[in-house]
């Protein structure tokens, strides 16, 4: 058996000894701790040799002040970083139009889940947009107990949905109070644009295109302060709107675009809406190009939401403060209308009771002259969508020999709406002839979107037939060859309507673009026909088909078209559609010049005489069966169909790669 060895300590082999207790040990104060000397007490006295020579408060050291002094420190910095995220979130809030940050719940109940809210990155067209998504929750009002009241017995169905359920949610949230804290949290504010920069730019607005757009009615705020305090979203339009039609602010053009496309991008989706972001989106919808259809309806949609389209009825009821939401509603008719109509599509605004009473509201209330010019084009619409009703959209559908009865009544229609408004347009002292001269315009370019019908789904004439269009048809399509020409050679002679060319909405250069390129196409497509035919006749009346077209006025009109147009350009800026359009132009006239005849044959400073300018007939020799200098190019896309396809044919004909601020 194996024995321990003794340890040699005694102490050890003795077991474990009792500690002895070491002599108290003097902590050096904290004076002579921080500048690591010997701490020296003396006798009698509570303080050390140094704090007595000093005159210091001599405090023993703690060792645990490090770390609460560090802790201290770190709560500091904590709270300012937490009131500096609170605030951000704050902004954000704002900016996205959501609610505030002190209108949600302080605490979620306990057996709901957290609700995790992180930013989305929306890109398109290489533009990125972050948004702050809101959660998707059922928050009910304070009062929950369902009412019984009788007021309304029968109301909307969603609407007895959030009186039996209270849920905030679903009802329509309207903010009508304004933005105090606007010089804090805009995009002015945060330096994205100068406020120097949005001055000038409200200034080039107010003085350029306020007026034309039937004398500022979707503007009501004069000054940069007014603007921003009402809506953020309409200080962006007008910025953008303006920074669009100013020549060299390309880089200021794309910041105030970003920032709209930020704002529309939330106002989607959002619940609180003011007035002032509904005009905001109208207005936008009428100027750019590229959102224009989409704005429209997102505009009307948001109207509707606010009860606008009820505010005629509250105004027949004797609410005399509804008189300027009226206006709005018919305003947001002639915008939804002129780009559905435009682009071929179906209207979402139906002619309720304020559309049916143009006349009664003019009657019952005071009109001004922006009114007035708002107001015809509100009836001119209501005939322009019950044609499109009739006839639809379809470019494969041809119109019947029965349909032109119902095409002269439109016919009619038009030209008893020319005589009942232009006189009520009178002219303007800043604008000139614009408004009476804007009803002609119009007027021309009805009957030529009306009558252009006759031609549509026919197939392309054939040279070596002599087979003519019926009388109706050929009467029809005579009209709109005449109302085209009409169109461009009013604005050639008028010298109001040409300054106000750089002002107008897109609507007006479309105008423009559509008679320009429907002669063109017009000329290519009866060309080929009239080379078969005496020059005499090939002037006239091509090969039996009954039209009165002239080849060289239409060449002639369309390089005039194109130099306006030129003229125009130069006052807008270099992303502005209305160069492209003369990009567009002048790539179809290409397509008529042959090196025996160049552009420059025809004068444009020349009077048309209806006869052809010298060499034209060898311009035309080129352009018949056998050699189609216009190979890729669809010849019926803009002819004949109730609409432009502005979006579809003409913008993809024209060079697309320079779309910068749309596709960049």
């Amino acid at each position: 058996m194996l024995q321990k060895r003794p340890h040699e300590d005694v102490e050890h082999s003795a077991g474990p000894q009792p500690q002895v207790q070491r002599a108290g040990k003097i902590r050096a104060c904290a004076e002579c701790k921080k500048h690591k000397i010997k701490c020296e007490p003396v006798a009698g006295k509570h303080k050390c040799s140094k704090c007595l020579r000093g005159g210091l408060d001599c405090v023993p050291y703690n060792p645990l002040q490090r770390f609460q002094d560090e802790d201290a420190l770190w709560k500091e910095n904590a709270q300012g970083e937490i009131d500096q995220l609170r605030s951000a979130v704050q902004l954000l809030l704002r900016h996205n139009q959501l609610p505030d940050l002190a209108s949600l719940p302080d605490k979620a109940p306990a057996a709901a889940q957290p609700v995790v809210i992180s930013p989305v990155t929306v890109t398109e067209n290489g533009i990125s947009t972050t948004m702050i998504v809101p959660p998707m929750d059922m928050t009910r009002e304070n009062s929950v107990e369902p009412d019984l009241d009788v007021e309304s017995l029968v109301p909307a169905p969603m609407r007895s949905l959030y009186d039996l359920t209270r849920i905030r949610n679903l009802r329509s949230s309207t903010r009508l109070k304004s933005n105090a804290n606007f010089k804090e949290d805009d995009f002015i504010s945060q330096g994205v644009v100068p406020q120097a920069e949005a001055e000038d730019l409200l200034h080039r607005y107010m003085e350029n295109m306020y007026q034309l757009l039937w004398d500022g009615l979707l503007v009501p705020h004069k000054t940069l302060d007014s603007l921003r305090r009402h809506s953020t979203l309409l200080t962006a339009t007008i910025l953008t709107v303006a920074a669009l039609h100013t020549p060299g602010r390309g880089e200021m053009l794309q910041k105030c675009y970003n920032v709209f496309v930020s704002l529309a991008y939330s106002t989607c989706l959002s619940r609180l809406q003011n007035l002032d972001d509904v005009r905001a989106l109208c207005l936008a919808a009428f100027y750019i190009p590229n959102l224009s259809w989409k704005l429209s309806g997102l505009a009307v949609r948001n109207a509707v939401e606010m009860n606008i389209h009820q505010s005629y009825h509250k105004l027949l009821r004797g609410h005399a403060e509804q008189r300027d939401n009226v206006r709005l509603w018919y305003a947001l008719y002639v915008c939804e209308h002129q780009f559905s109509i435009a682009y071929g599509r179906p209207p979402l605004l139906h002619d309720d009771l304020a559309i049916k009473n143009v006349e009664h509201f003019i009657n019952s209330t005071v009109v001004t002259p922006g009114d007035m010019r708002l107001l015809a084009q509100v009836a001119l619409f209501k005939i322009l969508t019950e044609a499109y009703m009739t006839f639809g959209s379809d470019p494969e559908q041809p119109l019947g020999e029965r349909d032109f009865h119902q095409l002269r009544m439109f016919n009619f229609s038009i030209e008893q709406w020319r005589l009942l408004w232009q006189p009520r347009c009178e002219d303007s002292a800043v604008i000139g002839s614009y408004p009476s001269k804007g009803i002609v315009l119009y007027y021309h370019f009805a009957r030529f979107q009306l009558n252009s019908l006759a031609l549509r789904a026919l197939p392309p004439p054939n040279a070596t037939s002599s087979e003519s269009l019926s009388y109706d048809r050929r009467e029809a399509a005579n009209i709109a060859i005449s109302a085209a020409t009409c169109t461009l050679t009013l604005i050639f002679e008028e010298p109001d309507l040409r300054r106000a060319m750089t002002g107008v909405p897109l609507f007006t250069h479309t105008m423009v673009a559509f008679c320009a390129t429907f002669l063109l196409k017009m000329a290519k497509t009866w060309g080929g026909v009239a080379q078969h035919a005496s020059p005499l006749e090939w002037t006239s009346e091509p090969a039996g088909l009954g039209l009165n077209f002239n080849i060289g006025q239409v060449l002639s009109l369309s390089r005039r078209s194109a130099t306006m147009l030129v003229k125009v350009a130069d006052s807008l800026n270099e992303k502005h559609l209305t160069r492209h359009i003369v990009r567009g132009i002048k790539e179809l006239l290409k397509h008529f010049d042959t090196p025996e005849t160049p552009s420059s044959a025809v004068h444009t400073n020349q009077p048309d005489t209806g006869l052809p300018p010298s060499g034209q007939l060898g311009m035309m020799g080129g352009v018949g069966a056998g050699l189609d200098p216009m190979d890729g190019f669809n010849m019926y896309d803009l002819i004949g169909s109730y609409g432009f396809g502005f979006d579809e044919s003409f913008l993809e004909q024209a060079t697309t790669n320079d779309f910068g601020l749309w596709t960049t």
